[in-house]
């Protein structure tokens, strides 16, 4: 199972000082971020890409493509890349050279975006942000794993002849997970290719995120994958710790008061019995975090959020602390307890690519 944390690079202002950070400072404090997740021990950092003010990450490939010159080991994603508004044959350039120069450690999560006002500056109607999602994935697959394209959709120019350059690294194009809040059509598109799902995990109750998983892994089954079990399943969650718990509830309190997405409505304390968020000690996240599996069943990946909200880099980086040493090693073993047998690990691209150089021999024809 990986661990790892996602940011979606928001520039909020620090309600206890009155600060706002500059652009470039966010960014940079970004990259540390990543390169701390590293050093702690986690396996997977992400970002999210948004286009609109207070946000910063609108060019999640060149981000990740410097943190990858800053690190060795950690798995670079998105949390997510926009399907609707992103031209494919982009989407595809920049994850393959993003996989050559991070060796491999690249994987994506794919969304449509619910931020209106971004679609017609690409050029797109929001309306039609299902049927985009769709005719752009089916041709991102075909970009990635044939050597010739020839292409027709409703969406955008057809392609005549079009290879992409450069080529997946190995020919395995990057794993793809399908990222959603509330779309049970995303579910079924990775249902239906047999891709990754995602729940972000953040905004709405347990029982929701139950139903969505569970639309997902009774599609996959449906579509012919394998049982629901295997289906490859990621959560997000939302975490501030402290060793006190009331101690990290009084200190994390006015930021998620003013927080731009929840601030100035339900109170901290019913936000964190409605929904996944955890305020509180290293042992209540590993409890409320181990509880996921009740309702999901075994998964494969586990990101929190930490960055948001104005939090100072220095308690940032303090709760990568408390995650690398007390909280991730204890999720990996429970976890790992009792997990079924038959549960798939989280894909990586040196578990892809065995598994095409195993299956290489049976698609061979006989000579």
């Amino acid at each position: 199972m990986q661990f790892g944390v996602f940011t979606v690079g928001d520039v909020t202002e620090d309600p206890t000082t009155g600060r706002t950070p500059a652009e470039s400072e966010r960014i940079r404090d970004t990259v540390r971020l990543a390169v701390k997740a590293e050093e702690v021990g986690l396996d997977v950092f992400a970002t999210g890409e948004h286009h609109n003010p207070p946000f910063v990450p609108s060019s999640p490939t060149t981000l990740l493509g410097f943190i990858a010159a800053r690190t060795e080991r950690i798995l670079l994603s998105t949390s997510t890349t926009l399907i609707s508004t992103n031209d494919p044959v982009k989407i595809a350039e920049d994850f393959s050279v993003l996989q050559h120069l991070s060796q491999g450690r690249t994987d994506i999560m794919l969304g449509r975006g619910n931020t209106g006002p971004v679609y017609p500056w690409f050029g797109k109607d929001i309306r039609k942000a299902v049927p985009l999602t769709v005719e752009n994935y089916g041709l991102l697959r075909r970009l990635w794993r044939e050597d010739v394209v020839d292409w027709q959709g409703e969406m955008r120019t057809p392609l005549q002849g079009f290879t992409l350059a450069p080529r997946p690294l190995d020919g395995i194009p990057p794993f793809v997970w399908h990222g959603s809040i509330r779309s049970p059509e995303v579910a079924e598109l990775a249902a239906y290719y047999g891709d990754g799902f995602f729940a972000n995990h953040i905004f709405w109750p347990p029982s929701h995120t139950e139903r969505m998983v569970g639309v997902y892994r009774q599609r996959f089954e449906h579509h012919g994958h394998g049982p629901a079990s295997q289906a490859i399943v990621g959560l997000g969650g939302q975490v501030f710790m402290r060793r006190n718990s009331q101690d990290a509830v009084n200190e994390f309190r006015p930021y998620f008061d003013n927080a731009p997405v929840y601030g100035h409505g339900p109170s901290l304390e019913e936000f964190s019995t409605l929904t996944p968020l955890t305020v509180g000690s290293p042992a209540e996240v590993i409890d409320k975090t181990l509880g996921f599996r009740e309702y999901v069943g075994d998964y494969q990946r586990q990101l929190f959020l930490i960055d948001h909200a104005g939090l100072p880099l220095k308690t940032v980086l303090e709760q990568l602390d408390l995650l690398g040493e007390e909280v991730v090693p204890v999720l990996r073993k429970e976890f790992a307890a009792n997990r079924s047998a038959d549960v798939p690990a989280a894909p990586t691209h040196q578990s892809l690519l065995r598994a095409a150089r195993e299956a290489a021999p049976a698609n061979r024809p006989d000579t």
